[in-house]
């Protein structure tokens, strides 16, 4: 019988094109994957892939091969599931994945809290947006932002939680010296490349400088404190930072729906369930903060 976890390796190699990427993937050695790659085609009596100075390219023999392990990795997958769904122990790990700016200017004193409550379950916490594959255990609960819930995968299970809000923001300082009459440059500070944003005729203030631009958000945050210009944030993080303000004359803007999802067999897990419960609760009172209305300000 072909064994699984050499499967495993060919798969890795043929999607990441190289054994390097595939060695990155899974978290091993060079020379560990070529070892399990000869092993499955000494296995199976055939090569399962050319080396070309590109990368590694598949042969006939691995094209047919590819199929029957995709078809192993589903089925793998749905039995790792179906056997997790049936845990109900309060011991073990918990895997989630959230925006970043979720999990450090909100729900980390939870997650604390959660985890205090019960020191038997292993948190794994991945601060990302990026689409994760629930049906292959990549995360067991994803916390996601949804501007329609219609494109929601239909194999998923999901608790709908409050509305965000975002806001356009400044540095307190920075107002009061414009106000002050106290003249320098004011930017925007935006985190794309799409030019303009659709709210910089919005409010009072108007920029006198070239745009700010940056890729991460955190130093969007930073560039807003120390006073660089203007940005959009999300209320929850703008609201609460002592060091801003809302833009005056701006409106409160969209942001999606936050969502608990997890896959249909997951969510009968103890653990799923505690940490979905335990999390709705707290996102339930924090409603008005991430709706833009727990203050008003100038």
């Amino acid at each position: 019988m072909t064994d699984w976890d050499d499967v495993r390796y060919f798969l890795a190699v043929a999607r990441g094109g190289s054994v390097r990427a595939a060695a990155g993937h899974l978290g091993v050695n060079h020379s560990t994957v070529l070892r399990r790659i000869a092993q499955l085609e000494k296995h199976l009596g055939t090569h399962t892939f050319e080396k070309l100075p590109a990368g590694y390219r598949l042969t006939a023999a691995g094209e047919e091969i590819l199929e029957f392990a995709n078809q192993m990795e589903t089925s793998s997958h749905q039995l790792e599931t179906r056997v997790f769904g049936r845990d109900q122990s309060v011991r073990g790990l918990l895997r989630i994945t959230l925006p970043p700016f979720l999990a450090t200017h909100l729900l980390m004193p939870d997650l604390a809290d959660f985890a205090r409550m019960h020191p038997d379950i292993e948190l794994e916490i991945v601060p990302t947006g990026a689409v994760a594959n629930l049906t292959n255990r990549e995360a067991d609960v994803a916390i996601r932002i949804v501007l329609n819930r219609e494109k929601l995968p239909p194999n998923l299970h999901g608790l709908i939680g409050p509305t965000l809000s975002s806001g356009i923001y400044m540095s307190h300082d920075r107002l009061t010296s414009w106000r002050a009459g106290v003249p320098g440059p004011i930017r925007w500070i935006v985190i794309n490349n799409d030019g303009l944003p659709g709210w910089v005729h919005e409010g009072e203030v108007r920029t006198t400088g070239a745009l700010f631009r940056t890729p991460d958000a955190e130093t969007q945050i930073v560039a807003a404190r120390q006073g660089i210009g203007m940005t959009k944030l999300p209320c929850f993080v703008g609201d609460a930072d002592p060091l801003l303000v809302r833009v005056p004359g701006t409106d409160l803007h969209g942001h999606g729906t936050l969502w608990l999802l997890m896959q249909g067999e997951t969510r009968r897990t103890k653990r799923v369930r505690l940490f979905t419960e335990f999390v709705s609760r707290r996102l339930a009172a924090y409603t008005p903060l991430l709706a833009g209305l727990s203050i008003s300000r100038d």
